[in-house]
Parts: structure tokens; sequence; C-alpha cells
């Protein structure tokens, strides 16, 4: 299963992150093709890493033939690894709009509280294997900041 991450002093954290599902499932599932790299890039992240209840519904459901791999995702909750810090009910309106703005992609409820996320958690970059992040904008207007696999291609 994926190493917690870090949090001693001397760990080299690099960044604060918002995690998305296919970066969780690709941590958790030893063998998704990005579990590699999903698991170097925690190594480099803050803890907790932020997540949504959409993206906790997800990944539940996309390692239902993982049961280890699950006890592993409640295990960081419990850890305090991840914490859920988005609550729906308090940003209904903004996520309708990222919604409604991104009908074309479409744009899942995940992908919304997302985006909404990094609104509201500026200094996070969003750990997504999802190249949609590369055209949603936080603000109507900004990129977000992303740890993607594809990111250092794109520079």
């Amino acid at each position: 299963m994926a190493r917690t991450p870090s949090t001693s002093p001397t760990s080299a954290a690099t960044c604060a992150a918002i995690a998305d599902t296919g970066a969780l499932v690709a941590l958790l599932d030893r063998g998704e093709r990005h579990h590699g790299w999903a698991a170097e890039r925690v190594r480099e992240m803050e803890v907790p890493l932020l997540i949504c209840e959409p993206v906790l519904t997800e990944t539940m459901h996309l390692l239902a033939r993982l049961p280890r791999a699950q006890d592993e995702l409640f295990r960081l909750l419990e850890n305090g690894a991840l914490n859920i810090a988005f609550r729906i009910e308090d940003h209904v309106s903004a996520v309708r709009g990222l919604h409604q703005k991104y009908r074309s992609k479409p744009m899942s409820l995940a992908d919304a509280c997302i985006v909404r996320m990094a609104e509201l958690h500026d200094r996070h970059a969003v750990f997504t294997l999802d190249s949609d992040f590369f055209v949603y904008r936080k603000h109507g207007r900004e990129p977000l900041a992303l740890i993607h696999p594809l990111k250092a291609i794109r520079r």
C-alpha cells in the first residue's frame, strides 16, 4: 500500500495539494500505471492532502475490487494524511456556476468542487491525472497550479 506522507521536520515537503480521484487511485492501486509517479509526488507534499466528499466517493468506487486499497484510504483519513476540507452546501452557487461554465467538457461534481477548493485554498496545487484541469480556471481566468504527469512537458 501507499506510504503515509511524511510529517517529520526533516521531510522535503514542497507543496500543499488538493487531491483528485485519479491521483488517489494511482497512489493506492499498485497496478495502476501512474502508481510510481503518484507515490513519488506524495513524498514531496505537505500533509494533509485536501479532498472533498465526491472525490472520496469516486475513489472508493474505483477501488471496489481492491479492499486493501479501500482500507488504506480509510487509514489515510483516520491518521490525518487526508482531510475532507469542503462542504458542498456552503458553496452550491459557486459549484453550480462552474458546472454550467464547463458543461461542454462535461465537468463532474468532483471536478467542480476541486476547482472551487483551489479558489479557496490559493497556495494549494491540484494533484491529478485528469487533463481537464489544464482547461479549468479559478476565479474565471486563472490557470490552476497542477501536479500532473504531463506538467513537466508543458512548461
